[in-house]
C-alpha cells in the first residue's frame, strides 16, 4: 500500500473491522479458559461468513454516499438483521433454536432484503421497506405472544423498534441531499 492509500483509511472503518475480528476471536480465547464455550470449526466458519458478510454489505452500500443518516440507518438495519440471525440460530428467539416458529424470523428478513432490492437501496424505498419489515416483525411477535409461544416481550419490542428506527433514519436520509454528499 502506498502512503496515499493509507491516508484514506477511516478510523471508523478500522474500528468496525477490528470489532468484527474481535467478535470472531472472542470465542476462541474463551475456549482456552472455560468448557462452557465449545465452538466447532463450522461455528467459526459461520461466524466469519455472517460477520464478514455484514461488514462487506456495509462497505458496499455506504460507498454510495457520504450521507450520515443513510450510513447510520444501513448500520442499524444490518445490525438488526445480524442479531436476528445470530440469536435465532444460537438459542432461538421463540423457545429454543429448534422451534419451527423461529423460521418466521427468516421470512421477516426476506421482506427486508426483497424491499432493499426493489428500492434499489434508495432511501425513500428503503424507508417503506423497513416500515413493512417492522410491521411484519410486529405481526409475527403478536401471533407468538397471543399463542403463548415463549417469545420474550422485550425481544419483540426491541426488534420492532430497531426496524422502526431504521425506517425513520431512511426517511431522514431521503429528505436530505442523499446522493450529492
Amino acid at each position: 500500500m502506498t502512503a496515499d492509500a493509507n491516508r484514506h483509511v477511516s478510523p471508523w472503518r478500522l474500528a468496525g473491522w477490528g470489532t468484527a475480528a474481535a467478535l470472531i476471536l472472542l470465542p476462541l480465547i474463551a475456549m482456552r479458559f472455560t468448557d462452557e464455550v465449545a465452538w466447532t470449526a463450522s461455528d467459526f466458519v459461520f461466524a466469519i461468513l455472517l460477520i464478514g458478510g455484514v461488514g462487506i454489505a456495509y462497505e458496499l452500500v455506504v460507498g454510495m454516499t457520504g450521507n450520515a443518516a443513510y450510513r447510520a440507518t444501513v448500520a442499524v438495519a444490518l445490525l438488526t438483521g445480524f442479531l436476528i440471525v445470530w440469536s435465532n440460530l444460537a438459542v432461538g428467539i421463540i423457545g429454543d433454536e429448534g422451534n419451527p416458529a423461529n423460521l418466521a424470523f427468516f421470512g421477516i428478513l426476506a421482506i427486508a432484503i426483497t424491499g432493499a432490492f426493489l428500492a434499489r437501496l434508495r432511501p425513500e424505498g428503503m424507508a417503506r421497506a423497513l416500515f413493512a419489515t417492522a410491521f411484519a416483525q410486529l405481526l409475527v411477535s403478536a401471533v407468538a405472544l397471543i399463542a403463548h409461544m415463549d417469545l420474550p416481550v422485550g425481544i419483540a419490542i426491541f426488534f420492532v423498534g430497531m426496524w422502526l428506527v431504521s425506517g425513520l433514519l431512511f426517511r431522514a436520509a431521503a429528505r436530505s441531499d442523499f446522493m450529492r454528499r
